[in-house]
């Protein structure tokens, strides 16, 4: 059940259980578990049990994968029923370490925004910008919204276009414009009786719904399946049939690199890997009624874990490391 879902359609505070309860079970997908019960306990209105969740998850924070996520929507929480000053401090906090992941800047941006901050919003938008966009060629399609974001803002504030705005009308493809759908003067259609007027606004309506839901449509990586090299030597070990599948560890690195710019310059957006281990797999065979052993089960397992939110964004931002594991920068690893 998706987060954002109407209240009138889920009992979000049962699915919020659910998902509680599932984290239990699997830890270590409890961080992505417990994020996705907190949305359903922000929409059910319990905003208190919501933090309390956030808190769980960053008093474990050495293990947490996205920290600055946990905190980002902690802030935007805390705000939302009073705790103000609370939220800014955590704000800041997100904003001075400079996360590479684009969503926390996107959370605590939007919340700034939605409380009429808006300079501190455009300026938490184009810090994030500098941080992941600087020098990139391609912005990865995470950053999209980042963009966005940024060009909505300063449309409100009368600032004119600079290059990262052009940027985004580039990226934007909906027929309908950004400039249009960010167009500060709309909340005047919507009061209006001239019916030009308010044709032109469902038009923009039905633009950025379908926009809306073409996100929703891709909530997670398109992910491939790595293997770090000692779970690789288990797999081979326990189901030696999979040698076909992975001649040598080198080969497979090799191979999931190609594979992946093939995807990318096929157009595919929205890329990631994701790491196996074999007890995972084998877990994960064992709900499915198959032998580990069956090659067409790959696919699936690496799916299930983009799905439970294990996927490492592809490629990796500038300056940060490999995926594979080498501990060398991707741009001069697998990124050369």
């Amino acid at each position: 059940m998706r987060p954002d879902t109407p209240a009138e359609n889920v009992d979000h505070n049962a699915e919020a259980a659910r998902l509680e309860r599932t984290a239990d079970r699997y830890p270590e997908d409890a961080e992505a578990l417990l994020v996705q019960a907190a949305a359903h306990l922000e929409l059910a209105g319990d905003r208190p049990a919501a933090s309390s969740l956030y808190d769980r998850l960053l008093a474990a924070q050495d293990g947490l994968e996205n920290p600055f996520l946990v905190r980002a929507l902690k802030a935007a929480n805390l705000w939302e029923y009073g705790h103000e000053a609370e939220a800014r401090a955590i704000i800041e906090g997100v904003r001075a370490a400079a996360p590479r992941d684009p969503a926390p800047w996107v959370i605590v941006a939007e919340a700034l925004e939605s409380h009429d901050e808006l300079e501190q919003a455009q300026e938490t938008f184009t810090g994030g910008a500098r941080v992941l966009l600087t020098d990139v060629a391609e912005p990865p399609y995470s950053t999209h919204p980042l963009l966005f974001g940024r060009h909505r803002v300063r449309r409100m504030l009368g600032l004119a276009h600079d290059d990262w705005d052009t940027l985004a009308d580039t990226l934007h493809t909906s027929p309908v414009s950004l400039d249009e759908l960010h167009d500060p003067k709309r909340v005047w259609s919507l009061g209006s009786d001239n019916p030009a007027e308010l044709k032109a606004e469902i038009s923009r309506l039905r633009a950025e719904l379908g926009t809306f839901r073409e996100a929703l449509s891709r909530p997670f990586p398109v992910a491939v399946l790595h293997w770090p090299a000692s779970e690789l030597s288990e797999l081979l070990a326990a189901y030696p049939s999979l040698e076909s599948e992975y001649p040598s560890h080198e080969e497979h690195l090799a191979t999931i690199e190609e594979s992946l710019r093939e995807l990318s310059s096929s157009g595919t957006p929205n890329l990631g890997i994701v790491s196996g281990t074999v007890p995972s797999y084998e877990a994960f065979a064992a709900s499915e009624g198959m032998s580990p052993a069956e090659v067409s089960l790959l696919p699936q397992y690496a799916t299930t874990l983009a799905a439970r939110g294990r996927a490492v964004e592809w490629p990796p931002q500038r300056g940060t490391a490999c995926w594979c594991g080498s501990g060398r920068v991707y741009g001069e690893c697998h990124g050369e």
